[in-house]
């Protein structure tokens, strides 16, 4: 089974490349973020043509995250729980009937957390948000760890986890996705027992998902990695490769992310 995350950075504008992409790499589930748009703008008859059954959480102008999937899907839940006051739309579950061993996903869009600070030197509320928010998926993530059964958490997560997942760390190093505090989170996060897929495949250095639209970043390679599947023990024993789509950045009116996606092998 393969799962991919992309963040597309508004499903509308990118629709064309979105749906090249899968006719060309044909995974079995994606989770979709920043799709910037409301439920019912969501394309969902082009990705259905493709042979995918869609569940979106949408917002208007916004965040948005859906998981597409050529499985059936059950137990869709829409929302991180933790905060009923909390609007936004960046997380999205469901459980993926494969016919035999059932695989969680939970897609997220993790708060951006910048600017760092207020004016006056206090942590401004963008940030506080961001951490709050990584408290609750770090909850979450305790919850789905008791049920004992694979789960996949795919998403763009805003936090570069270490210094070679990033070109230049000093450029980074007061910035909201690379502050200490975030990083701590995420730690926390894979202190549990989950294992960050890509660097379970991969040792070296400077492979990134995301690269900026500013100052020819992506004709330098300046880039980050903030793009991860986490994965639970379970679904862990079944990892059998992961890696990153990065050429997809380089074709016309591209996200400034790419795929990144793993194989499951399911046992039948």
């Amino acid at each position: 089974m393969k799962i991919a995350s992309f963040n597309v950075n508004s499903v509308k504008a990118r629709l064309n490349n979105l749906t090249q992409w899968l006719s060309e790499t044909n995974p079995d589930v994606v989770c979709l973020q920043e799709l910037k748009c409301v439920d019912e703008a969501f394309p969902r008859e082009a990705i259905e043509d493709l042979g995918y059954n869609v569940a979106v959480h949408g917002q208007k102008t916004y965040n948005g995250v859906a998981i597409l999937s050529k499985f059936p899907m059950e137990d869709v839940t829409p929302r991180l729980p933790g905060d009923d006051s909390d609007e936004q739309a960046r997380y999205i579950e469901a459980l993926i009937s494969t016919g035999t061993t059932p695989i969680r996903v939970g897609g997220l869009y993790l708060p951006n957390g910048n600017p760092v600070h207020t004016e006056d030197g206090a942590l401004h509320e963008k940030y506080t948000y961001k951490l709050a928010w990584m408290d609750r998926l770090i909850k979450h993530a305790e919850i789905l760890l008791t049920l004992e059964e694979p789960f996949v958490l795919a998403g763009d997560y805003n936090i570069i986890p270490q210094a070679e997942d990033c070109h230049k760390p000093s450029a980074w190093k007061d910035d909201a996705l690379f502050r200490q505090e975030s990083r701590d989170k995420f730690r926390k996060l894979i202190n549990l027992g989950l294992t960050d897929s890509f660097r379970a495949c991969h040792t070296e250095p400077n492979r990134y998902t995301f690269w900026d639209y500013q100052a020819g970043a992506w004709q330098k390679d300046n880039g980050i990695r903030i793009d991860h599947l986490l994965l639970s023990p379970q679904a862990a024993d079944m990892l059998s490769a992961c890696d990153v789509d990065k050429e997809i950045r380089g074709r016309e009116k591209p996200s400034d992310h790419v795929p990144i996606w793993i194989e499951l092998d399911i046992p039948e």
